[in-house]
């Protein structure tokens, strides 16, 4: 029996994913966490094989996270989740030794497979996900589904973005949204960061590609 835990901050998701996976043969769901703060409270007790972990948990940096898990079990195996097809958090959380990422639309086979495997002692990475490291490697890789932006941009977060597109600076995007510099600042490194793109000229190439300019 391949024992799973799955941690995702979108509760309907979470569930869903819980009761379908908990049907499968040979596989039992022992538990759930909605944030990473709740996993960690968790984690030391918890007999599993395989951790789920969404790529992006509001309440805590995916690196910290991470390192938190491998104190307390280095021994974990962690299959990453995301919405994300053209990524770079791949490259940072490989430092710390997680078997898989998968897209979080795979079908149902191709999760058992990455389940399956990694429980196996192998390591599954879609090859949906494009992970290169060069510029061109990522020039048609980061096209979201509109139904998934809202997923994974606030509305704040999307109003910034919107504003770095129209070339206002962070001390005009503060005054305009009634927001400190610093916050700002802030908004701007995780939209970095959650859309796998490396500057401002990264952000105004996903903002066209995704139709997101007025």
């Amino acid at each position: 029996m391949i024992r799973v835990f799955i941690t995702d901050d979108h509760e309907i998701y979470l569930e869903g994913l819980a009761l379908l996976l908990g049907k499968q043969d040979g596989i039992e769901v022992i538990g759930t966490a909605i944030s990473g703060k709740d996993l960690l409270g968790q984690i030391q007790g918890l007999q599993t094989d395989i951790l789920l972990l969404d790529v992006y948990l509001p309440d805590i940096g995916e690196e910290e996270l991470l390192q938190g898990i491998r104190a307390c079990r280095p021994e974990m195996k962690v299959i990453y989740l995301t919405l994300l097809r053209g990524t770079r958090y791949i490259h940072k959380l490989t430092r710390h030794n997680i078997q898989g990422y998968l897209l979080k639309n795979a079908a149902l086979e191709e999760l058992l497979t990455a389940v399956r495997t990694v429980h196996d002692g192998g390591s599954y990475f879609s090859k949906d996900i494009h992970i290169g490291d060069r510029e061109e490697d990522f020039r048609n890789t980061i096209t979201i589904e509109d139904r998934q932006i809202d997923d994974i941009l606030s509305r704040r977060e999307l109003e910034v973005l919107k504003l770095i597109c129209k070339e206002y600076s962070n001390a005009e995007i503060a005054e305009k949204l009634f927001l400190s510099v610093s916050t700002v600042e802030t908004h701007r490194k995780n939209l970095i960061a959650k859309l796998g793109v490396n500057n401002t000229v990264g952000l105004v190439k996903f903002a066209l590609r995704n139709n997101l300019i007025d």
